[in-house]
């Protein structure tokens, strides 16, 4: 009974998957040839290819740049204070609105830059901010 449980087992999770295995990593491997990943160390792998999941979020408050803003205007200060009140998961969620993904690149924060832009708009109150993702702005109306 072992030696038949074995079998199949190892044709479920070895021989069943073998050939479109073997036809991905040909396709990775093209693209992302072995060689080149031998020198990281599986860790820093992970970080490279997945991103980072922990956050100094005051680092990416330090790293933002102000378009027709301050950094002393009451909106930025309000949405700074806000910010830091949100639970993680909500600032996660910011990062991907504003970004994409709730992961930060191999770099890290310290290399991770955005914009906060004023986009003038006639009345503020009735506009929500939105992001450019591609370029990493944040238009927050006053």
């Amino acid at each position: 009974r072992k030696e038949y449980v074995d079998l199949c087992v190892s044709f479920v999770f070895n021989k069943s998957v073998q050939k479109p295995f073997e036809d991905f990593m040909q396709g990775f491997l093209r693209g992302c040839p072995a060689r080149s990943w031998k020198m990281f160390l599986p860790e820093e792998l992970q970080v490279l290819l997945q991103g980072y999941t922990t956050f100094d979020w005051h680092l990416l408050e330090k790293n933002v740049e102000y378009s027709r803003y301050e950094k002393l205007d009451q909106t930025i200060r309000n949405f700074w204070s806000v910010f830091y009140k949100l639970p993680e998961e909500k600032k996660r969620m910011f990062l991907a609105f504003l970004s994409g993904s709730d992961r930060i690149t191999g770099y890290g924060l310290e290399c991770f830059r955005f914009r906060i832009e004023d986009p003038q708009i006639e009345n503020p109150d009735e506009s929500s901010p939105r992001a450019s993702t591609c370029f990493l702005i944040l238009f927050l109306p006053r």
